[in-house]
């Protein structure tokens, strides 16, 4: 009797100490799971996959973990990673492609590259990456892929004093490695090119990010818009401005509107103004991020010198044409100075709406002029933004201000230090230029100690604002007709007429052979035209070498 009553009670009692210790066990293994999956996101991603392969659906516990989880994006699988490298490094035959991979768009092309070496080039964004000749063993072939990575979110974490100042550059496959060093090449907009730093992240392309300046082990040459870096082994770079003494730092930005074009049975018009670092590849950004839109660029971008001040963007409306009103109470917008600093490509937009009240106005077309400038600083540098929509033929058309250069245009203004460095003896080099800037003798004196004075000059001149018509302008007051020809072609002008007297009289024609060869002036420098040759000599010394030449 003891016996069979007693059997219940610790049947019972043993019972419950079971459940208690598998819910215990339970809660333990829950947690567990929990922990990994959180700290590792690829487990999650092939352990998912391998049950819903192997059972038909995933573990309910699973997807409760899954809702907990503090990971800003969806997990992949490991399939999907594979296929995306896959996509990401077969050659693209000559093309460059822009494809959204695993919600990151690209920009990118991929090659075969043999012991002759090859250059990879990211059309119209400012992105080249060289192999020379013999950074592949004969016999072997490597692929290599150069991509522009415009996922924002990959950029390097910076603080209030650094800048973005480049688009994040991957050369992949990560970690290959070549017997030569390869040679990358991207644009920044950085104002001064001492306070440029590259960055790189050692790292694959969809793992987290690890950034930090290059070692000293890899070269880098830094020139005032672009960065050269000598690759040992492939990785993701981008630059970043780092202001290490207390003097102001700047970057140059490009202001981009944007508008679909009028149609006529349209009753609202929105404007975008975009905020873009001064590089190729951010403009082409916006414009990809335009097409959903229908928007099309209105106008020729203007450049903004954006300092350290940590002062906002302001943009102001100033006039709208009659016909039409702003649906916006406020007549200003303001952009944070660190969605603009730390390059996150900001916008604002204006929205405007046909007057109804009045049908004697002429709404067939619209008017806008905005100024843009720096809180506090309107006194001491702004833009003005202009442009002119129409219905004529449902297409965009631009009326844009004097164009303000701010910073000459690389190409041109190596042509024209080039030009003015050496010296004349009408004087009419750099020198004058540093006059005309309202330069005094000391400075001048000054200049000529530099490296190259003529830089030093043209540097002056675009800390002016001046334009590049001014600048003309001025080369043409000095007879200098060189580089007044040099600026025109930048400006769309065809060539000034040679003042009398000034003409060349040397022609050396490349279809026949003939050479006239007369009296030499000494103004200009040579300059080539439709297989023409027409020389003009500085010195007599020049004029001798030029006659033993010919």
């Amino acid at each position: 009797m003891m016996t069979v009553s007693a059997a219940p009670e610790l049947s019972d009692g043993g019972l419950v100490v079971a459940i208690l210790a598998h819910a215990f066990s339970v809660t333990l293994v829950l947690l567990l799971m929990k922990c990994l999956h959180s700290r590792c996101p690829q487990l999650r991603g092939c352990h998912g996959s391998q049950e819903e392969d192997e059972e038909g659906q995933a573990d309910p516990g699973s997807l409760v973990l899954d809702t907990l989880s503090h990971e800003p994006c969806p997990k992949t699988a490991c399939q999907e990673v594979e296929q995306f490298y896959r996509e990401l490094h077969t050659p693209t035959g000559g093309r460059v492609l822009v494809k959204t991979l695993l919600q990151k768009l690209l920009v990118f092309m991929t090659k075969e590259v043999d012991h002759r070496g090859g250059c990879l080039m990211l059309s119209d964004m400012g992105i080249s990456l060289e192999i020379p000749a013999g950074a592949v063993s004969l016999g072997r072939t490597e692929r290599v892929s150069l991509v522009l990575v415009w996922d924002l979110s990959d950029s390097p974490s910076l603080q209030c004093s650094q800048a973005l100042l480049s688009p994040v550059v991957y050369c992949g496959p990560h970690g290959t490695s070549f017997l030569q060093p390869c040679l990358l090449s991207f644009k920044h907009c950085g104002g001064n090119a001492s306070q440029v730093r590259v960055y790189a992240s050692d790292t694959a392309l969809l793992p987290s990010k690890r950034w930090g300046e290059v070692g000293a082990q890899t070269k880098t040459c830094i020139t005032r818009d672009e960065c050269q870096v000598a690759l040992t082994h492939f990785s993701l770079y981008t630059a970043v401005l780092e202001a290490r003494d207390s003097t102001e730092a700047h970057k140059w930005l490009q202001l981009a509107m944007f508008a679909s074009p009028l149609a006529a049975e349209q009753t609202h018009q929105q404007i975008r103004v975009y905020f873009l670092n001064n590089t190729p590849c951010a403009l082409q950004w916006a414009r990809c991020n335009e097409q959903p839109f229908l928007g099309q660029l209105c106008g020729p971008v203007q450049i903004f010198d954006f300092t350290s001040a940590s002062s906002d963007m302001l943009l102001v409306l100033k006039y709208l044409s009659e016909g039409w009103e702003n649906v916006d109470e406020s007549a200003s917008q303001s952009v944070p100075f660190l969605h603009i600093w730390h390059g996150r490509c900001p916008f604002r937009s204006f929205c405007f709406k046909r007057k109804q009240a009045d049908c004697t106005q002429d709404s067939s077309e619209i008017t806008v002029t905005m100024h843009t400038y720096q809180q506090g600083q309107q006194g001491k540098y702004f833009e003005i933004l202009r442009f002119h929509l129409s219905e004529t033929g449902c297409h965009v058309e631009s009326i844009a201000p004097k164009p303000y250069c701010n910073r000459i245009p690389r190409e041109l203004f190596n042509q024209l230090q080039m030009l003015l460095e050496p010296s004349t003896v009408s004087g009419n080099d750099w020198t004058k230029l540093a006059s005309r800037l309202g330069l005094c003798g000391m400075k001048i004196r000054f200049m000529s100690c530099q490296q190259s004075p003529a830089a030093a000059a043209l540097e002056i001149y675009e800390e002016q604002n001046g334009s590049l018509q001014g600048l003309h302008d001025i080369m043409m007051a000095m007879e200098r007709l060189d580089c007044a020809a040099c600026i025109e072609g930048y400006l769309g002008q065809p060539p000034s007429p040679s003042p009398v007297g000034k003409k060349a009289s040397m022609e050396l024609e490349s279809d026949s052979g003939l050479i006239d060869c007369g009296s030499l002036e000494k103004q200009g420098v040579l300059q080539g035209d439709d297989g023409k040759l027409t020389l003009h000599a500085y010195d007599n010394a020049a004029m001798e070498r030029v006659e033993e030449a010919a």
